[in-house]
This record gives structure tokens, sequence and C-alpha cells, in this order.
């Protein structure tokens, strides 16, 4: 089997002798920038050698990074380099702004693209966002890092995807989970036969049933889990026997809202430090429910495994791809005088995610609410008008009613 690079086979001496190198150094890097310095103290770069040696440094959680951001925009004092050093910035819903470089493979989705099977000779349909949401370009840095070409679709104009996978022959598929499903159920009602043979996905969390049918339709489909600060930081292999770190970053599952690790197993937060220079983010708390799984994968990739996205740690949820908080349903029943609570709850129909908000109002006409949910939501979907005092009084917001078995 061929491998990225040598990195991914590193015995467990050899990558633990190559972190007590880079730690320190990364720690150091970390307290020139101003913002990660204040939050470190005074911790000593050249003891911090060891997972074991990060676990008694303090948690960073996205909370102090937007509050940073507010004080000092746009990075908040948590980059190496001035803004205008990067070729690019981008915002995510919050608004929280990212860095972004065009050299290097600088999120490491390379790796993730070479573990699919994708590369020199293949044409990727890119489906990421490319608007100011970086999940496009970083699909795009991977995509080079392995010689694809890519065609840049983006998001939405279905009917125009399929007609330009059919045109260009695209061999490979790259966004969300479930868009590729309405791209090809498009192509197929139109009559325009597909060569797409493997799919990157991220961004949302692939069902089985899902796989299983781009199975049957003869289409390999691995996903990774990536964030926009942070880049890759585990993804599937071939094997498809859970999830193998990036070995560009240091997983840690902690108990959450903690920064103690749990016992090897046990479902806990994840916490990632980044060894990327440009913003070295130290023990980011990523607020996603994870757990380590025993052994190496049947791949031959010895870094460590986790068993992929297993809920949120807070109420925050992924919909559609786009993070769902619960400061944006607080902001949507500020808006309205009438309402008292809201609740915003995820299903599935027909492999596609579904968002129906419950409001509590005595109002009739759910019409008036939608131009407010999707502005404070950042999602279309369905209302439902129930009376005042009858949604259940157990502090959830945002209630994910999907099956992930």
């Amino acid at each position: 089997m061929q491998y990225f690079d040598e990195l991914e086979t590193r015995s467990a001496d050899q990558r633990a002798a190559d972190l007590a190198k880079a730690l320190p150094q990364q720690i150091a890097r970390a307290k020139t920038a101003s913002g990660i310095a204040a939050l470190l103290g005074d911790v000593d770069s050249a003891s911090v050698t060891t997972v074991a040696d990060l676990a008694a440094l303090p948690v960073i959680r996205k909370s102090e990074l937007v509050s940073a951001q507010a004080a000092n925009a746009p990075f908040g004092g948590f980059t190496t380099i001035s803004a205008d050093g990067f070729e690019h910035i981008h915002q995510s819903p919050g608004p929280i702004y990212e860095p972004g470089r065009i050299s290097g493979d600088w999120w490491r989705i390379g790796r993730f693209l070479h573990a699919a099977g994708i590369g020199k000779g293949d044409i990727i349909q890119n489906c990421f966002g490319y608007h100011l949401t970086p999940a496009g370009m970083i699909f795009e840095s991977g995509a080079r890092a392995v010689g694809a070409a890519v065609l840049p679709a983006g998001t939405g104009q279905t009917e125009l995807q399929a007609r330009a996978a059919h045109d260009v022959g695209a061999t490979a598929y790259a966004g969300t989970p479930d868009y590729l499903k309405v791209i090809l159920d498009k192509a197929e009602a139109m009559g325009l036969p597909l060569k797409i043979s493997r799919a990157a996905v991220g961004g949302g969390a692939l069902f089985p049933s899902l796989r299983q049918e781009y199975a049957d339709r003869g289409i390999l489909c691995l996903q990774n889990y990536a964030t926009a600060d942070l880049g890759n930081i585990a993804y599937e292999s071939q094997a498809q026997e859970g999830m193998i770190v990036d070995e560009g970053v240091i997983v840690e599952i902690v108990t959450p809202g903690t920064g103690n690790p749990v016992a090897p197993g046990d479902v806990g937060e994840v916490v990632v430090t980044t060894l990327n220079p440009d913003y070295p983010l130290i023990r980011f708390a990523t607020g996603d429910l994870s757990a380590v799984m025993e052994g190496i994968s049947p791949c031959g990739r010895t870094n460590m495994r986790i068993k992929g996205w297993m809920g949120r740690a807070d109420q925050t949820t992924k919909i559609k791809g786009m993070f769902v908080r619960p400061e944006q349903v607080a902001d949507f029943v500020a808006k309205h005088d009438e309402v008292s609570r809201a609740r915003v709850i995820a299903t599935r129909e027909g492999e596609m995610d579904m968002m129906t908000v419950m409001v509590e109002t005595d109002a009739t006409d759910a019409d008036r609410y939608r131009i407010s949910m999707a502005d404070t939501l950042k999602l279309k979907g369905k209302i439902v008008l129930v009376a005042k005092g009858s949604l259940p009084n157990d502090g959830l917001v945002i209630e994910d009613q999907r099956s992930y078995d």
C-alpha cells in the first residue's frame, strides 16, 4: 500500500520522540501570540514534551476565541503573523474569523483525499462553499496536494451541478454527505451518466444507510473530521474502521467542561492541539464528543483512532452542514416579544437533514417568523406554533432526534 508520507506509519516510539521535539517548539510559538499567551499563563514551553504534559495546560474554548476577536479583530491575537500576512481571511457563523493560506496544504486535507484513493487523474467536484466560509478552499488545498483537478462547484444550483459533473467527467465528489445524493438523483432524472466513484465528505454525519446507498451505486464514500480553526483532525481510510488522527494535530478526549482526560475508550470531549505554526491553537476544545479506539487501523496507519463524531458536549448541533448554537435560538426568541420559548429539532427525511422550529406563542401565522428564523439560524426549516407552556421544561433548546446507529 502506498501512503501519503512516512509519518503515517511511524512506530509509537518514533511518534513520541518526534512529539517531544515538536511540542515545546509549538508552545513557544503560541506564547508569541498575545491572545493565546494570555490564556496559557507562565507555562514553561520546554517542560511540555508529552500528551500527559499537555493535560496540565488550560483548555481554550471557542467562546474565548470569539471574545478575543471582538476585542482584537480579526484573529484576537491567536495567530503568530498579522492578518495581512495570510492569503485569505474567512468568516464562519458567529461571526468567527479564520485565517487561510494557499500553499503547503495548510489544512492538511491531502492526507484524507489520498486515503480515499483520490489523486492525479481525478477531477473533484468540490461542493463545499467558497463564499466567506473556508470549506471550499480547505478541500481545494487538499486537491492540489494530491494532484487532482477541481471543479469549484460550491453549493446549490443542482441541475447545473449535474450537467457540469457529466460534461467535465468528474470522478470524485467533495461536500456534505447528503448533497451528493441530490446531484446523483438529478443527473439520473436528466439522463446524464456520471463517472463519480469516490466521495470525500464532511460537515455533517455520514449515516450508514446513505453510505450503503452510495456503495450500491459504485461510489466509495469516506468521511473526515475537520474544523475551520484546526483543519483536518481525523479521517477514514478505506479500512473504514474508525477515524485516524491526522499527523498534524494532537487529540485528547476529556471530560466535557473540563480539561481532564477520560479513561481509554470512554466518551468525552475532543480537545485538539495543532502543530500549525501560523495558528498554534493549544488544547482547543471542539465541543464534539468521541472516544479513542484500541489498536491501529487494518490499513497500516499507526496513529491513534477515534470513533468519529458522537454528538456535542453542549447543545450545539450541525444541521445541513451548519452549526446551530443555543445563543442563535435565544436571538430568535428575543426578536419577538410574543414568543416565550423555542426549540430547534433536527430530524432526517429521505437521507436529508430537516430542521423544525417549535415556537411557543399566541400567534397563529407561522410565516411571520420565517425571515427571522433564516436570519438568526442561517437555515430554512419548518415552523410549528405551539401553545405557551407546552414545550418540555428540560432546558433543551436544540434537540437532535437523528439516529447515528
